[in-house]
């Protein structure tokens, strides 16, 4: 889950992009960057932590152009982060290009060696988003077939070359150099992409984001979400051309995007993810009537902010009062996607802050979005019950995640997962809650489907371990979690050395 931001202006781009990365901060807090061009040359700054510190007024004014991409980004493999990993990636050969992706390759390690013995192209990084550019860039050499220029044909020829060769989850943003601005999504739509533009003086603005509360902010239209294996591309000169570039597969968006990921004020795929969520409140509470109707529930409080919607709907479904008991600290990052527990677990009581006041003497059901490794929710149902709380249940408006993700959210390992492996009781008592209810899959399905019958399925691999690319098998996922297990490993012994003393020969620890 990363964000992405293109832009073909007509003015200086540098502000426009360095907006759009702050409206889409959520999806990433790891590193951030953006590249621009000006006169056929590319600048470019990028660097670890949140796009606000990152930035300062001497890069933003060497940051010149009318045209450019940004990404915030973090780490889909949970191990610690690379500074050379951050985006946008860029090579020169056979035409410069720089690049940002949003998403997982799931073929990423095959692609890296085809690469090396057959197409004759090196990795600087283990990033499958470098990956995905030396696939690109070599389609266009091919494409090109050693004329080396670049036309409308020709890049679309390449992105269907790379479709044919990239398995797995990818939206994408690239800037050709001396041509123009590229995006295109993979062939089953998982991760979002969607096009706006702005009519102006000087001509149309066009601009492609991961969501679209990116559009609005800067006071783009937006035109429609780029389709399962299209691809857009915009030239110097403003005019805008797409293409189907892949065979049609079952269009999938992620499931994960409308519990979890997006902003509740964007529409992806036609689908309001604040309705979605109000209608998961709603379903959830017509379970509670059906299996639940035992529990006395006084009050019904969110775990921020995600779970709003839900929780609100809920509540008046159910005839409860709907309560805020939770301050939340907007300085603390988001704690699922921290790496290490360690450091989820500490975050979650420096961000959350329990009002006694709607807590003492009452039974009460917390909802949250999803539950996935637990520790969240068991800190949080803990600080419940200090504030005084005499029961808690506990509510999630996603089903159980069961399974691996491999499509770029950072839940890959099943022993990391609460619920792999127990049963709702079981999670329940683990997380010391008095009662646990989950939003049953069917349901979640409804919830969010009803609102666009033109989406035909999602991607929901986390809770049915149905993976829609068909190709991840059970050996590939058995070395996501060996690989994890060795991340995990070096990173807790990487913590345990920062407590040791300095060397017994007086050098510093470094």
């Amino acid at each position: 889950m990363c964000g992405i931001i293109g832009v073909m202006a007509k003015t200086p781009v540098n502000q426009l992009l360095y907006d759009g990365l702050l409206v889409l901060q959520h999806r990433g807090q790891d590193a951030a960057g953006i590249a621009t061009a000006e006169n056929g040359r590319f600048h470019m700054h990028k660097g670890s932590g949140l796009v606000s510190e990152v930035f300062r007024t001497r890069n933003m004014r060497n940051l010149a152009g009318n045209w450019g991409i940004g990404h915030c980004r973090y780490p889909t493999a949970g191990s610690a982060f690379n500074s050379a990993e951050a985006q946008p990636f860029y090579v020169n050969s056979p035409f410069g290009l720089m690049l940002a992706h949003n998403g997982n390759l799931t073929n990423s390690e095959a692609l890296k060696r085809e690469m090396y013995l057959g197409d004759l192209r090196h990795m600087n990084t283990n990033s499958d988003s470098e990956v995905l550019l030396n696939v690109l860039a070599h389609e266009l050499q091919v494409a090109s077939n050693g004329a080396f220029r670049l036309d409308e044909d020709t890049i679309f020829t390449a992105v269907a070359g790379t479709h044919r060769r990239a398995k797995g989850a990818y939206a994408a943003v690239v800037m050709i150099a001396g041509y123009g601005l590229l995006a295109f999504r993979d062939p089953s739509g998982i991760r979002p992409l969607i096009l706006g533009k702005n009519e102006t003086e000087k001509g149309t603005e066009y601009m492609v984001a991961s969501e679209s509360v990116a559009l609005d902010v800067l006071g783009f239209k937006p035109v429609r979400d780029i389709g399962p294996g299209e691809a857009v591309l915009v030239d110097k000169e403003g005019r805008l051309a797409t293409r189907q570039c892949s065979e049609a597969k079952p269009f999938a968006p992620c499931m994960f995007e409308y519990v979890y990921l997006a902003r509740p004020d964007s529409i992806i795929d036609g689908i309001s993810v604040y309705e979605s969520r109000v209608k998961m409140g709603v379903y959830l509470a017509e379970k509670i009537k059906r299996e639940y109707a035992h529990l006395k529930i006084d009050v019904v409080i969110p775990i921020p902010d995600s779970s709003r919607p839900s929780a609100m709907e809920l509540a008046l479904h159910l005839g409860v009062p709907y309560r805020e008991g939770f301050v939340k600290n907007r300085y603390i990052g988001r704690t699922f996607i921290m790496p290490g527990q360690a450091v989820r677990r500490k975050s979650v009581r420096q961000k959350l802050n329990a009002m006694h006041q709607e807590f003492v003497g009452k039974n009460v059901l917390l909802v949250d979005d999803s539950i996935v490794r637990g520790t969240t929710s068991s800190e949080i149902i803990s600080m419940a019950r200090e504030a005084g709380a005499t029961k808690v249940f506990m509510a999630s408006a996603a089903p159980p995640v069961r399974h691996a993700n491999v499509y770029g959210i950072d839940m890959p390992s099943r022993r990391e997962l609460i619920a792999a492996f127990r049963n709702a009781d079981e999670v329940g008592a683990e997380i010391g809650a008095d009662a646990l209810i989950y939003q049953d899959l069917e349901d979640l399905k409804k919830a969010v489907g009803d609102l666009n019958p033109a989406v035909p399925r999602f991607e929901c691999s986390c809770f049915d371990g149905i993976y829609v690319t068909g190709d991840v098998t059970t050996e590939y996922l058995d070395q996501i979690e060996d690989d994890r297990r060795i991340a995990s490993t070096a990173a807790s012994a990487d913590d345990e050395s920062e407590d040791e003393p300095a060397a017994m020969d007086g050098t510093a620890r470094v």
